[in-house]
């Protein structure tokens, strides 16, 4: 999208190349794409001010209502799994502050996120805005349902643990599609997921601590 950020080339950025650098090339993150957006995007801007000297900590920051903004790495690795293409749409469930959000739409044509806690939906529509990401689309709801409306979706992106992966996830997603989502409750993994002749194929890919996806009756075991 291309996106300029007021003020960013004093904004902080040698804290942003130094994060990228120490906790994301370090670790095996070489797509040049992913390491542009991290670079670029000023992750102090979607955290509370009360957390801004831990924005570009090497860990998750609390930005209330019990949710937190991922570790920086964790948002990199997830988005370089994706494989994303510039012409993808890009389905987002749990929208938090909009940080991950704005990754993706640095990257993709259009990113769709659904927030089912209402003052940080709001809040991070109105980031969007000020921003100007005239690419991103914000619903308000229960990520366990998707955006059937707007489906089929090219990639999925889920930074919330169920239990297990939603089934209407997997029906609005493309053939072919990728997804990338943590599953489990006290020992989770992240899973990555490509959809072949109407089956996610599955593969483990590491251990991770994501916030519970937020419980729904179809949530339930």
């Amino acid at each position: 999208m291309g996106i300029a950020y007021p003020g960013d080339a004093t904004s902080r950025a040698v804290e942003r190349e130094q994060m990228v650098r120490q906790q994301i090339e370090s670790r095996g993150i070489h797509d040049p794409r992913v390491l542009a957006t991290m670079k670029k995007v000023p992750r102090h801007w979607f955290v509370p001010d009360e957390y801004q000297n831990e924005a570009y900590d090497d860990e998750p920051v609390l930005i209330g209502y019990e949710q937190t903004i991922s570790q920086p790495y964790i948002v990199a690795y997830m988005t370089e799994v994706l494989r994303l293409e510039e012409r993808d749409k890009v389905l987002e469930i749990g929208t938090g502050s909009g940080y991950q959000t704005v990754v993706l739409a640095e990257l993709v044509e259009s990113v769709y996120t659904v927030e089912v806690i209402k003052p940080l939906a709001l809040a991070a529509q109105k980031r969007f805005e000020t921003l100007n990401y005239r690419n991103i689309h914000c619903r308000i709801g229960n990520g366990w349902e998707g955006w059937a409306e707007a489906a089929p979706f090219d990639k999925m992106i889920v930074t919330a643990a169920p239990l297990k992966i939603p089934p209407d996830l997997i029906a609005q997603l493309k053939e072919c599609g990728r997804m990338i989502i943590p599953v489990g409750r006290q020992q989770q993994e992240l899973i990555e997921g490509e959809k072949r002749h109407g089956i996610l194929e599955e593969t483990r890919k590491i251990a991770v601590r994501f916030v519970p996806f937020v419980q729904s009756e179809k949530d339930s075991d």
